[in-house]
């Protein structure tokens, strides 16, 4: 789906086209129209994460956690794709930082399961198959190997994790990218990862973006002291650290045969694996 098909979906909705401007476009396409926000689903198979997508931001509003708002209760169902509307939110007032998303994160993580909907649990390597299959021949069967057995290894490793903090909902893709902070204070943004599981989920995001990705360790050390812990005091954190390393790097990996730089992006990521260096550098590509 590009934009040209998703504009077309807005209209057959009925939504004003011509007001309507694009502010991503991946799984869904995403527009504000007014003081809307639309987000139009790449196919029918996105449906029910849209229903419950929906059902979750009804739950927090219940439960007085800051987060987006839905303006109709149902997704639309268009020309087999879901559409589902939300309000927008104010201007930001400057931008997201780590420590923005320590209150909301204590917020979900006190919350109780649901009554009336099940969270899925939060699967990171789930994809990797899939991921691996799309690469195809553009990357080393050794390499896809090499991930397969990483998978199989930490797979069971993280089911057998004793946590520190008592497992329930959590947001699944805890990152500053994730926040919106407006005029009164930060507000959850994107609810499509929210599921039921170890609350440590959320706090290895922002420690492994402290060791690839380059986060300020200064900005990590004011998310940890809004929080209450450090993530990296539990002994299970290099599990969790590992699966979710294993799924990032495959996730490149289905990137690679279009896009040049996502493939040595992808070999950069398997070599620091096999080094077991747990410090080099990922990127953006």
């Amino acid at each position: 789906m590009d934009e040209a098909r998703a504009r077309e979906i807005l209209a057959a909705a009925g939504l004003p086209v011509a007001e309507a401007r694009l502010l991503a476009l991946g799984e869904n396409a995403v527009f504000a129209v007014g003081g809307l926000v639309v987000k139009v689903g790449r196919d029918a198979e996105l449906f029910e994460r849209a229903e419950r997508e929906l059902a979750l931001a009804s739950w927090l509003e219940t439960a007085g956690v800051p987060a987006v708002r839905a303006a109709e209760e149902k997704p639309r169902p268009v020309e087999g794709h879901p559409v589902t509307v939300w309000h927008r939110l104010p201007d930001a007032v400057r931008p997201t930082e780590p420590r923005d998303l320590a209150p909301l994160l204590r917020a979900v993580h006190a919350l109780p399961e649901p009554a009336d909907l099940v969270l899925p649990r939060r699967d990171l390597l789930g994809g990797v198959e899939r991921w691996l299959r799309l690469a195809g021949d553009a990357i080393d069967p050794a390499d896809a190997a090499f991930l397969r057995e990483r998978r199989d290894s930490f797979a069971p490793a993280a089911a057998a994790l004793t946590p520190r903090l008592a497992p329930g909902p959590i947001h699944g893709d805890a990152l500053p990218r994730n926040v919106h902070v407006g005029p009164d204070g930060p507000v959850l943004v994107d609810l499509e990862t929210f599921s039921s599981d170890l609350r440590e989920h959320d706090l290895v995001v922002l420690a492994l973006s402290r060791d690839r990705y380059g986060l300020d360790p200064a900005a990590y050390d004011a998310f940890t002291e809004a929080y209450g812990w450090d993530v990296r005091e539990w002994e299970g954190c290099a599990v969790l650290r590992g699966a979710r390393e294993t799924a990032s790097c495959a996730w490149v990996a289905q990137h690679a045969p279009a896009n040049p730089k996502a493939l040595a992006e992808f070999e950069r990521r398997v070599a620091s694996l096999r080094e077991g260096d747990t410090e080099v550098r990922w990127y953006p590509f």
